[in-house]
């Protein structure tokens, strides 16, 4: 596995993002011919900011505006690999859902829909797609603070697009004050929204291997204004991630009504949930509760725990560290008494190795009854057929 992680720790901007990635090593014959499509000879140059040579990508581009179907016209037309032509046009898509949660219904892109920031996601696409990451995290971005002028006069930073942007992309952000000014464009944010796959918390255990450094324009005293990003590969099969525990003790309620609170909890967004019997106050038997979640998902749960077995008191444990393998659906069929049938069977992955499978309970029960047989019987044929698909030769 292999991560990019974003360190948008002085903003970003489109030409920021670009600049990082070519100098992490993506080709830069290939960008610069991506973006040269767009504009005419932008350049790359090395420049040190507060002490870190950084790369800083310029397209000399005049200023103009679109509308979304000018802008998406002229990225179909740019000289680049689809997939980062297919990205760049999503980029832009978020930034017009901003503009338009923002300004209502609006006809033209202003400092987006000119061709440096065009050139600038045709390129930041582009490179981000010749260096094909697993996964992309993206650090807490800081905004900025201030005033910002713009199209639309002058506005409070975050710019409201930007601001738009990062609601509901997943990414946080920090403010910053009115010595900082505009950190992080709406472009930044956009690109920066449509690349993040995962979390960095759920990296574990990496090795650095590569680190990038994108320049922003202004060289401000004191602070490197760079965008940084690292190249990072794991160091074992298993992915991690972290949970909250919930667990509550209960010695009044019955068996049925526990066991319908562990499947109104699952059905609520729970990853987990059990009971264990143990011994409490007095010598009374009772059971231990225990619900895993995630962690926004954590008080609500809490509330459901509590409606449902009236109990008074929920723990919560956070962000407790744990390693999952990679989980997949794998559709097997199998021929049987003359019939073909297709049962899904869930599959854990170390690396490319499936390490183990279950033929799901509910559907094979629904075949197994279809065909006279016992489940048991057909989910061992299912789960035999399943290695053979998946392990042998010519399998995954």
């Amino acid at each position: 596995m292999r991560y990019l992680l974003f360190e948008p720790f002085h903003g970003a901007a489109g030409d920021m993002v670009t600049g990082a990635l070519l100098s992490l090593g993506a080709d830069r014959g290939t960008v610069a011919d991506a973006m040269g499509s767009v504009v005419s000879d932008p350049s790359f140059s090395i420049v040190e900011r507060a002490g870190i040579h950084a790369t800083r990508v310029e397209t000399h581009a005049t200023k103009s505006s679109r509308t979304l179907e000018e802008v998406i016209a002229r990225v179909r037309g740019a000289r680049a690999p689809g997939p980062a032509i297919e990205m760049a046009i999503r980029v832009f898509q978020r930034i017009s859902d901003a503009e338009e949660s923002v300004h209502g219904s609006h006809t033209h892109f202003h400092e987006v829909g000119a061709d440096d920031a065009i050139a600038d996601v045709i390129g930041a696409c582009t490179a981000l797609d010749l260096l094909k990451p697993d996964d992309v995290a993206v650090t807490p971005v800081a905004v900025g603070g201030g005033v910002v002028t713009g199209a639309h006069g002058t506005m409070p930073v975050p710019a409201p697009a930007t601001i738009a942007i990062l609601k509901g992309s997943g990414l946080r952000c920090t403010l910053g004050t009115v010595l900082d000014g505009e950190l992080c464009t709406p472009t930044g944010a956009a690109l920066l929204a449509e690349f993040s796959t995962t979390h960095q918390d759920g990296m574990g255990s990496v090795n650095v291997t590569g680190i990038g450094y994108g320049a922003g324009s202004r060289d401000p005293p004191g602070i490197p204004n760079v965008l940084r990003v690292v190249l990072l590969e794991k160091t074992n099969d298993l992915n991690t991630d972290y949970v909250d525990v919930l667990e509550t003790n209960v010695d009044d309620v019955s068996g049925e009504v526990i066991g319908n609170a562990i499947s109104v909890l699952m059905k609520a967004g729970a990853r987990d949930a059990s009971a264990v019997p143990c011994i409490m106050k007095k010598g009374r038997g009772g059971y231990l509760v225990r619900v895993i979640c995630r962690e926004e998902d954590s008080g609500r749960l809490a509330g459901v725990l509590a409606s449902e077995l009236g109990t008074l008191g929920v723990r919560c444990t956070p962000s407790v560290h744990r390693f999952i393998a990679k989980r997949t659906i794998e559709m097997v069929r199998l021929g049987i008494q003359g019939t073909t049938i297709e049962v899904p069977v869930k599959c854990g992955w170390m690396g490319d190795r499936c390490y183990t499978l279950k033929a799901e309970f509910d559907e094979a029960r629904v075949q197994a009854e279809k065909l006279g047989l016992p489940t048991r019987e057909l989910i061992r044929q299912i789960e035999e057929r399943a290695w053979k698909v998946l392990t042998g030769p010519g399998g995954r």
